[in-house]
């Protein structure tokens, strides 16, 4: 007897192309916005579950990375209120410590990011990770084009500033 094999179907071809090749700039994007590696990593599995079980959905999405990068952030949201009713916040906060060759981004300019707002590291996440367009970002983010103008400029301004006053400490007078 001939032993049959099962031939992946269209659906989840396109989807497993869709994540080998989106996958890592959504976790960049979203590891930008939480600051932390392991954090990052289970609300981006969890946003890729999603989208495999509303795939006909997702794959007509003008932009599906950043469909990914909204949804990992909106679990984000929705555990932190979770736990919030769970568990009385001490008052401590700890960022986990992600080194450059996990995140592929410079230490100097992670410790930056972390730094920012968390609206405009959401916006330089959309806007340089997943090459957003202002509008683009906008929708995504649901805020008007403005604002994503004006926490981009703050957030470049605030990382200049940042980056600059470093390589002088480093280099010296």
């Amino acid at each position: 007897m001939r032993s049959l094999r099962r031939v992946p179907d269209v659906k989840q071809r396109e989807f497993t192309e869709f994540y080998r090749s989106d996958q890592a700039a959504c976790l960049r994007a979203v590891l930008v916005s939480v600051g932390d590696r392991q954090l990052a990593e289970d609300l981006v599995a969890e946003a890729f579950t999603r989208a495999w079980t509303s795939w006909h959905k997702v794959s007509r999405h003008p932009a599906p990375r950043a469909w990914i990068v909204r949804t990992a952030l909106n679990v984000r949201v929705s555990r932190w209120r979770r736990q919030r009713r769970e568990v009385a916040w001490d008052g401590t906060h700890e960022v986990e410590d992600v080194s450059a060759g996990d995140s592929g981004l410079d230490p100097a300019l992670l410790t930056a990011l972390r730094r920012l707002p968390r609206r405009q590291r959401e916006v330089l996440a959309c806007r340089v990770f997943l090459d957003l367009d202002t509008a683009g970002t906008a929708t995504v983010l649901g805020i008007a084009p403005g604002t994503v103008t004006a926490h981009l400029s703050r957030a470049v301004a605030s990382l200049r500033a940042h980056l600059v006053d470093e390589e002088q400490l480093e280099v010296g007078p």
